[in-house]
C-alpha cells in the first residue's frame, strides 16, 4: 500500500514536471501543448456532422459504415477510422499514458488533465475537440479543430458566383478564422494571454483548397479553366497564415494537396484516353500536374513568408509525395493491387465509385480488409493510408523543414504510426 502511494506521488510529480517543461521549454524540445486546426474533410473530426444537426440545408454524407474501424459508429470523420490529425494528437499525449489507470489530476495540471481524460474515457474519442461540439470550450486547453468537411479556401459566395453549378458550404478558410477569433474569449483571458496560447500551439492550416478544384472538376469544368484561380486560392491561404502570425503564431504546418488524379472519384468521372494515364501508377497525369502546380506555388509563397518571419517556424507538409510513394510502391506498404486505385466502400463500378450511389447508401459494399486499400470511399483515404502519411510527414522526410527537428521525441513514441496498433 505504501509503495503504491509512493508510485502515485512520483507519477504526479513527473507529470507536473512535464507540464512545466513543455510550457517553459517549448522551442527547445519542439513539442506542443495544443493544436489549432483549420481545413476540410481531411481534418474535420465532427464539425460538419454537428452543423448538419443544426442547419437543415447542411447534409452530412459520412454515415455508417464510415467510422466502422474507430468506435463502430459515425464519428464525424469521413474515413473508416482515424485521420492524420488523430495520429498527430496521439503523439503528443503518449507521455500521459501512465494516467490511463485512473489517477486524477488537480486543476494546477489542467492541461495534463485534458490529455489524461481524453485517453482514459475512450481511445476512440477525438483528441482535440471540434469547434461545434458541445465540449470544445471545456477542452480548449488541448486546442480546437475548426475544419469542416466540404470547406474551401475561397469564399463560398465567390465560387458559386463563378461556377453556379458548384454547391459549397459557407465554412471557407476565412470563416473558420473568424470562428477562431470569436472563440478566443472562451480560451484565454486577455490579448497577452491569447498571444501566449497561440504562440505555444501548433497551428495546422489545411489541407485546404482541394474542394476549390474538386467542385468545378466534378461539374465537368476543365483544369485549363480552373487554373487561373490557383493564385487566388494560394493567396487566400497565405493571407490567413499571415494573420495567424500577426496574432502570435510561432509554429505552423501548411500541407499541400493530394494527387487526386489517383483517386477513384477522378478515375471514374474524368476517364480519359490511355496516353493520359501514368504507366506506373495508373493515375491521371494531367490532373496530378495541376495539383503539382498548386503545391509548387504554395511552397514558393511559404518560402517568401519564411524570409519575412525569421522567428516563426513555417512547415510545408508534402501530402502529395507522402501519398505518391504509396501509389508507386503499394505492396511495399501493405496495399493490394485492387486496393491501390479501387475504393473500399462504394456502390460498384470499375473503381467501386459512381455518382448514382456512394458509400453509406443502401447499395454500399465494403471490402473485407480496409487496411489493404488506399481510399475508403473514392474521395477520402483509409485510416491506414492516413497513418502512413502522418508517419511520413511528422517522422519522415516529407516536410520542410522536417517536423522531427522540432519534436525529436516523436520517434520514441508510438503515436505517429510506428505501430499499426495505435
Amino acid at each position: 500500500m505504501f509503495r503504491s502511494k509512493n508510485i502515485q506521488v512520483l507519477i504526479r510529480l513527473f507529470v507536473g514536471f512535464l507540464a512545466v517543461s513543455w510550457s517553459g521549454r517549448l522551442y527547445v524540445n519542439g513539442c506542443f501543448p495544443s493544436i489549432i486546426s483549420f481545413g476540410d474533410s481531411i481534418t474535420d473530426t465532427g464539425n460538419r456532422k454537428q452543423l448538419a444537426s443544426i442547419y437543415p440545408d447542411v447534409n452530412f454524407p459520412c454515415i455508417p459504415p464510415y467510422g466502422q474501424d474507430f468506435i463502430k459508429e459515425s464519428t464525424g470523420r469521413c474515413s473508416n477510422g482515424r485521420l492524420i490529425i488523430d495520429f498527430l494528437c496521439r503523439n503528443q499525449v503518449q507521455m500521459y499514458d501512465a494516467y490511463a489507470s485512473g489517477i486524477a489530476l488537480n486543476n494546477e495540471n489542467k492541461s495534463c488533465y485534458c490529455y489524461w481524460r481524453t485517453i482514459a474515457k475512450s481511445l476512440g474519442l477525438p483528441l482535440i475537440p471540434s469547434y461545434f461540439s458541445n465540449n470544445w470550450s471545456r477542452d480548449a486547453m488541448v486546442g480546437v479543430n475548426y475544419a469542416v468537411g466540404g470547406a474551401t479556401a475561397l469564399d463560398s459566395s465567390f465560387i458559386q458566383a463563378k461556377w453556379s453549378e458548384c454547391s459549397t458550404i459557407n465554412a471557407s478558410l476565412g470563416v473558420q478564422l473568424a470562428w477562431f477569433k470569436q472563440s478566443l474569449s472562451s480560451i484565454c483571458e486577455n490579448t497577452s494571454d491569447c498571444r501566449n496560447f497561440i504562440g505555444r500551439s501548433l497551428i495546422l492550416v489545411g489541407e485546404i483548397g482541394g474542394n476549390d478544384y474538386n467542385n468545378p472538376l466534378s461539374a465537368g469544368i476543365a483544369t485549363d479553366e480552373i487554373e487561373p484561380y490557383v493564385p487566388l486560392v494560394i493567396d487566400t491561404i497565405i493571407s490567413v497564415v499571415n494573420e495567424l502570425i500577426e496574432m502570435g503564431a510561432r509554429t505552423l504546418v501548411i500541407p499541400g494537396n493530394f494527387p487526386i488524379g489517383c483517386f477513384p472519384s477522378s478515375l471514374t468521372t474524368l476517364a480519359s484516353d490511355n496516353d493520359e494515364y501514368d504507366p506506373i501508377t495508373g493515375c491521371l497525369t494531367k490532373l496530378n500536374e495541376f495539383i503539382i502546380y498548386h503545391n509548387k506555388m504554395l511552397e514558393t509563397k511559404l518560402d517568401e513568408l519564411r524570409e519575412l518571419n525569421e522567428n516563426v517556424v513555417i512547415i510545408y507538409a508534402d501530402y502529395y509525395n507522402a501519398l505518391m510513394q504509396i501509389y508507386r510502391s503499394p505492396h511495399k506498404y501493405g496495399f493490394t493491387s485492387e486496393g491501390t486505385l479501387k475504393a473500399c466502400c462504394g456502390c460498384g463500378g470499375p473503381f467501386n465509385f459512381n455518382t448514382t450511389g456512394r458509400c453509406g447508401d443502401a447499395c454500399t459494399t465494403v471490402c473485407e480488409e480496409p487496411d489493404t486499400y488506399v481510399t475508403w470511399d473514392g474521395v477520402h483515404l483509409t485510416e491506414e493510408a492516413y497513418r502512413l502519411i502522418a508517419k511520413s510527414i511528422f517522422q519522415g522526410p516529407y516536410s520542410t523543414p522536417e517536423f522531427y527537428s522540432l519534436c525529436p521525441t516523436s520517434t520514441s513514441q508510438t503515436g505517429v504510426g510506428l505501430s499499426s496498433s495505435i
